[in-house]
């Protein structure tokens, strides 16, 4: 197998990241759901080997790259979650009540936001809607830029992702937080009258969590542990700026992810200023992976990747 450089050096991150889980796992004694993670590895390596078959053998760059990109993001994804599910119980105090205080002196309460939209039911379940869609929009990105062969702005893409994922657990371990939720109580009538993605209930889990540590992970039941900053923003910025400047594409995207927001805060169980860090993270996370991904190249003499038609490409 060969990767592009900023490719190869997400795989090298999660190979790292998977051995350090299994040291972790058996040193901690935490029980895995085999089955479960053997089958979303399998998932992953495999459109990891599919992608390099179209890249070796069929010479079908558009397709490897969708593929491989995709697989990377999977792949990290469950090893990041081990990962940051290792250092529970938590070690430092969590800075929820920080950030709670500062909402209020901006005159944000995440309960009376709840109550205002749970008036209006179809604006709840809209919002909903919309905040279960940062996934997908992430997929949709990685495919149309695979398809229409801007093969070095998937690599920024990539590498933007995975850098942000890795800054938001390294500060989660020394600076936790869960979230407004996990302090506040709704009214059984809000529960009742819209759908919520994360309630009290999800929250006081966090705390419990996040006090006494796992002892059985399973990829069907991890829970997000981290409120600051808010990741969900990240990716919703990242939709937004690495969509392909297709007028209509991007209209979609900045409708979809200012309403995202008002999703995240309502539905995400976040503090306002998880909105502001989540912002401030991708300002800061995505020009770092764009100047490594320069450096990459410079010191590899890798040029981006050949135009859509051109089926050329350069091993590393």
């Amino acid at each position: 197998m060969y990767f592009l450089r900023a490719e190869r050096f997400v795989f090298s991150i999660i190979c790292a990241l998977f051995a350090v889980d299994l040291v972790l796992v058996a040193v901690k004694g935490v029980g895995l759901d085999v089955a479960g993670y053997s089958l979303s590895l399998v998932i992953g390596g495999g459109l990891l080997l599919l992608g390099h078959i179209y890249r070796s053998k069929k010479r079908e760059e558009r397709m490897a790259a969708a593929l491989i990109s995709a697989s990377l993001f999977i792949l990290f994804s469950i090893c990041g979650s081990v990962f940051n599910y290792m250092f529970l119980p938590i070690q430092y105090p969590t800075i929820d009540h920080a950030l709670i205080h500062i909402d209020g002196v901006i005159g944000y309460d995440w309960r009376s936001a709840v109550e205002l939209v749970a008036h209006v039911p179809l604006i709840g379940r809209a919002l909903f809607i919309v905040y279960t869609t940062s996934l997908p929009q992430l997929l949709l990105t990685i495919i149309i830029l695979g398809f229409s062969g801007d093969y070095r702005r998937l690599q920024h893409f990539l590498l933007t992702g995975v850098l942000g994922a890795l800054a938001g657990i390294i500060f989660w371990i020394f600076f936790p937080s869960y979230g407004p939720s996990a302090y506040q109580d709704l009214p059984e009538w809000v529960l009742e009258t819209i759908p919520l993605a994360v309630t009290p209930y999800y929250g006081k889990e966090l705390i419990q969590l996040g006090g006494e540590g796992p002892t059985y992970l399973s990829p069907a039941s991890v829970l997000g542990l981290i409120a600051f900053p808010s990741f969900h923003i990240f990716m919703a910025a990242m939709s937004v700026w690495f969509v392909p400047r297709y007028r209509f594409l991007v209209a979609v995207s900045i409708a979809i992810n200012l309403t995202m927001i008002p999703a995240v805060l309502v539905q995400g169980g976040h503090h306002l200023c998880d909105i502001v860090g989540g912002m401030l993270a991708f300002a800061f996370i995505c020009p770092s992976a764009r100047w490594l991904l320069d450096r990459m190249e410079a010191d590899g003499h890798e040029s981006a990747r050949p135009s859509p038609g051109v089926e050329t490409q350069t091993p590393n």
